[in-house]
C-alpha cells in the first residue's frame, strides 16, 4: 500500500453544531479541503478540480465527537479504486500526532472526469491515471457493509 497522503485542516469556529461538536456536514468540507489541497501537490502542473472533477458519491463512518479546538486535524487520503474516466479517495480524519491518537471518521468519495462543456464524463489522462495508481493502497473495511 502507497503511504497515506496526510495533511492538516483547520477548523473554524462555524463548524460546530447546537451539541458543540463538528457537524456531520462539516466533515465533508474537511474532507474536501484536503482533496484540493492534495491535489495541488499531486498534480503541480495542471488544475485537476478546475478542469471537470465532479464528486459522484460520498460514504462516511463518524467514529468519535470532533469537538471545535484552535489546533487542526490531519486528514489522511488515498487513492482505492482507478478506472478509466473514475476514481475512489478513502480517507480517515484523526488528531495530529502533537495532539493525540483518536481517529474521527473514516470516509470515502468516488470523483469522476467530467468533461464541464459538453456536460458528460471523459476519459481520464494516461498521466493523471498513473499518478494516482502511484498513490493506491487497501480500501477501508466500513463497519455497515455487509449488514
Amino acid at each position: 500500500m502507497a503511504r497515506p497522503y496526510r495533511v492538516e485542516v483547520p477548523l473554524r469556529w462555524s463548524d460546530m453544531d447546537a451539541y458543540g461538536h463538528v457537524n456531520n456536514v462539516q466533515y465533508l468540507r474537511l474532507l474536501e479541503d484536503a482533496r484540493v489541497i492534495g491535489f495541488r501537490e499531486w498534480f503541480p502542473d495542471r488544475d485537476v478540480v478546475g478542469s471537470g472533477l465532479v464528486v459522484t458519491h460520498h460514504v462516511i463512518e463518524y467514529l468519535r465527537p470532533l469537538v471545535y479546538r484552535a489546533q487542526p486535524v490531519e486528514v489522511e487520503m488515498w487513492v482505492t479504486r482507478v478506472a478509466a474516466a473514475s476514481f475512489d479517495l478513502d480517507y480517515r480524519i484523526i488528531d495530529p500526532l502533537s495532539v493525540g491518537n483518536t481517529t474521527y471518521a473514516a470516509a470515502r468519495t468516488g470523483l469522476a472526469a467530467f468533461d464541464l462543456a459538453a456536460e458528460r464524463p471523459r476519459r481520464l489522462g494516461h498521466e493523471a491515471r498513473a499518478e494516482l495508481r502511484s498513490r493506491q493502497g487497501e480500501p477501508l473495511a466500513f463497519k455497515w457493509v455487509g449488514r
